[in-house]
């Protein structure tokens, strides 16, 4: 990869695939900017909306092909450097398109099976990568039939979602069948075909869970944090609340973990740019339980500063675009970030105690990012959290402390979900 400093008659341009919902687009644009990068964003949205807010690129990023015709395109006119996909949503597309166009990438494969659990797993286990016992089976399949076959405790899975959405732990047949019908129900709900309707059961690994920001170039891994994660991940659900980093874990495991996730980039097939993984460690060793080809999602990221107050989006952007990368030492001391779970189902009417947790030692700041009158669903079924804390202190010990304290301090006034009455004729 070559580095070169963007000038006025040669800038760099960077192509951003966002949705409309996305947490980051704008630190991914202001950072981009500021490194005298010109930025265009792909946007998944239909036509009709792209026209009526005059969007120049919109793309639907679950039709692979006509969207890589038409990044090729707008490429014909100005030419890309890089093609960055912010979250999961679009990073086939990004893969597609980039290797359309001769720009650094990594392999499709590894952006599908970033996406695709059960073919995750078979790269994995190719590559000789440590794996759980694990089947895929169609929603519509006879649990009770297949409750006596299966080895407990399991995890069921859904193939296609991510964030634990539908992820559901079962100790016995009786709560395998349970695990497996609710999430039939949720995929029934979501729609779609194929992998889409398929379940994952997998073998329960106990033990600590731990996620690394990494950054890969030329299949090197350079590791940019190492978070714990300090609640106890169990079942039956599997919602992550606080992570801190630096991590407390002995420098022998910390290598160990680093070292799982390197083989397993390699296995997937990914070769450049951030890496996301989630990995488990007990004494049977170090597993890998999911890998994207992205950053660390929702706000989490912001608490990373490197060198002299370098953000992750900034490290992020120039890398793709083959910039000059600065100092990536982790900003002195500890930082932290709590995901605000969802305690129970209903409407969300009121949140008070924000200014009092924004008061407690160590904390940066307290952000909701659930609106108000709009229904709330937790794990399985949800897929969002109520909203973020931020802390930064000496330790990682002050930084769990802080986020604990704070989280303690909200209150959230959740009104139950009113039914909706049938019509009567």
């Amino acid at each position: 990869m070559s580095f070169e400093e963007p000038t006025a008659t040669n800038p760099k341009r960077l192509l951003l695939l966002v949705t409309a919902s996305s947490y980051r687009t704008g630190a991914f644009t202001e950072v981009a900017r500021s490194s005298g990068i010109e930025v265009a964003h792909g946007i998944d949205m239909p036509e009709a909306l792209a026209t009526y807010y005059n969007v120049p690129l919109a793309l639907d990023f679950a039709e692979t092909e006509s969207s890589v015709a038409k990044i090729v395109a707008a490429a014909e006119a100005t030419p890309f450097d890089a093609i960055l996909s912010v979250d999961d949503s679009a990073s086939l597309l990004a893969a597609e398109a980039s290797v359309a166009l001769g720009l650094p990438h990594n392999a499709p494969a590894a952006a599908e099976a970033a996406r695709n659990k059960h073919r995750m797993r078979e790269m994995l286990e190719a590559g000789g990568v440590p794996v759980p016992r694990y089947r895929k089976i169609a929603a519509e399949a006879d649990f009770a039939a297949l409750a006596g076959e299966v080895e407990y405790p399991v995890v069921v899975k859904p193939l296609m979602l991510s964030g634990s959405r539908g992820v559901i732990r079962a100790d016995n047949a009786e709560e395998f069948v349970a695990a497996a019908e609710r999430l039939r129900m949720l995929l029934q709900r979501m729609g779609g075909a194929g992998d889409g309707q398929a379940i994952l059961i997998e073998e329960y690994l106990p033990g600590g869970e731990v996620a690394l920001e990494g950054l890969l170039t030329e299949g090197e891994l350079q590791v940019l944090a190492l978070f714990d994660k300090p609640d106890p991940l169990e079942g039956p659900f599997f919602e992550e609340t606080i992570y801190v980093t630096p991590s407390r874990l002995a420098r022998e495991l910390q290598e160990a973990i680093a070292r799982r996730t390197s083989e397993a980039a390699e296995a997937l097939g990914l070769r450049t740019g951030p890496v996301h993984a989630e990995l488990r460690f007990n004494e049977r060793g170090v597993w890998l339980i999911e890998m994207a080809g992205r950053s660390i999602g929702g706000l989490c990221g912001s608490i990373l500063e490197f060198g002299t107050d370098t953000c992750l989006e900034e490290v992020v952007v120039r890398h793709a675009v083959g910039l000059p990368l600065p100092d990536l030492t982790p900003k002195e001391g500890a930082a932290g970030v709590m995901m605000i779970p969802i305690p129970r189902r209903g409407m969300l009417r009121g949140v008070t105690g924000v200014e009092e947790a924004e008061q407690v030692p160590h904390v940066t700041g307290v952000e909701i990012t659930a609106p108000l009158h709009y229904p709330i669903v937790p794990l399985p079924e949800g897929e969002s959290y109520l909203g973020f804390i931020f802390a930064r202190a000496a330790t990682p010990d002050e930084v769990e402390q802080a986020l604990r304290e704070a989280h303690a301090r909200l209150a959230f006034e959740i009104e139950d979900e009113i039914p909706v009455l049938p019509v009567l004729r």
